[in-house]
């Protein structure tokens, strides 16, 4: 099969388009032949590499996927070949105490798709049958892989640990990411108004599209925790949604007292200092999650085949020009999501 790997971690240049062997389903898998996958920001982490990362080289990225069952492992009957599938790339053992609890995104065994595991940059992709899908017929094999990973994603931190209710404040730090998008979406759906803070006009006329209430430019407010205050009436917000990591002092002056911060990542970076004061003179919690259970996705993707959620896309490239996704995920150009199309 054709796929984009890497030998070594490095920048774009170190992604090659080449042949590698297909993989074959193993008793309770599926073999998937991909039509679309997704970029994450993670994917750049992990071709840049980090200490302690240990991948099996050469390494393919990517976790966002979807396209049709090709073949069908040992003992899997829950679906079909020909049937239209998105993958969850959030893998759980099935076995340990958290899996067997439901809580499978706290599996002791975890893995994401692409990051330490061989991922969908790829003709083919094996996976465990639970995780997979059905889309229905003309559903965008784009659209599908474009909201995987980040729905789940924004749809178990806001729904689940955030237990966001209906006339709450929301603000939401950054305008044209994929968690960022789509967590304006389901804090729209959940019945909250949504601020966000944006760094340019076109990216903020993006949330606006997708239902923002309120738009900051912190290009001309660049203490926008002040503007969350006016906006608020001196109130501050009941949730933000700060996905950078740097951001938090502002994000702290911005929340109301008793509010709750929710992250599921630090694009901006895994340390910075805080100021404590914040955090137990307002009572602030601060709520971290990565992924979704297996639960929360077929929630969320079933208001996404519903069309109740929207998925954006940037911007398609084919399967062998991954180099230049990679190339404009890193200068920050991106509206939404960069898929790739596999032929």
């Amino acid at each position: 099969m054709k796929a984009v790997l890497f030998h070594r971690h490095g920048g774009p240049e170190t992604l090659e388009y080449a042949d590698f062997p297909a993989p074959e389903p193993g008793p309770g898998e599926v073999l998937v032949k991909l039509h679309a996958a997704a970029l994450n920001r993670m994917d750049l982490l992990v071709r840049a590499g980090w200490p302690g990362l240990k991948l099996e080289l050469p390494h393919i990225p990517g976790a966002d996927g979807a396209g049709e069952v090709a073949a069908l492992g040992a003992g899997v009957t829950d679906l079909s070949v020909g049937e239209r599938v998105v993958i969850n790339a959030n893998l759980g053992c099935g076995r340990c105490d958290f899996c067997l609890a439901g809580r499978d995104n706290m599996c002791r065994n975890w893995h994401l798709l692409g990051e330490t595991v061989r991922g969908t940059y790829a003709e083919f992709v094996v996976l465990p049958v639970r995780q997979l899908f059905r889309l229905p017929d003309g559903f965008d094999y784009h659209a599908a892989a474009a909201a995987a990973l980040v729905y789940q994603t924004a749809w178990h931190s806001l729904i689940k640990r955030g237990e966001l209710r209906p006339g709450e404040t929301v603000l939401i730090v950054g305008a044209s990411g994929g968690v960022n998008t789509a967590s304006i979406q389901i804090a729209k759906l959940a019945g909250a108004r949504v601020l966000v803070v944006g760094s340019d006009a076109k990216k903020l006329s993006l949330a606006e599209s997708l239902g923002a209430d309120v738009l900051i430019d912190r290009s001309k407010e660049e203490n926008w925790s002040k503007a969350v205050y006016k906006l608020t009436a001196r109130k501050g917000v009941d949730v933000v949604v700060d996905n950078v990591g740097v951001t938090f002092p502002l994000s702290f002056r911005a929340l109301r007292k008793g509010g709750r911060l929710l992250t599921v990542g630090n694009t901006g970076g895994p340390k910075f200092e805080i100021d404590n004061r914040y955090v137990f003179a307002k009572h602030i919690s601060i709520l971290g999650s990565t992924m979704g259970t297996l639960q929360d996705f077929a929630e969320v993707m079933t208001l996404v085949v519903g069309g109740k959620l929207k998925p954006v896309v940037d911007k398609t490239f084919p399967l062998a020009e991954a180099r230049a996704a990679h190339e404009r995920m890193e200068r920050n150009e991106q509206l939404g999501k960069i898929t790739l199309s596999i032929p």
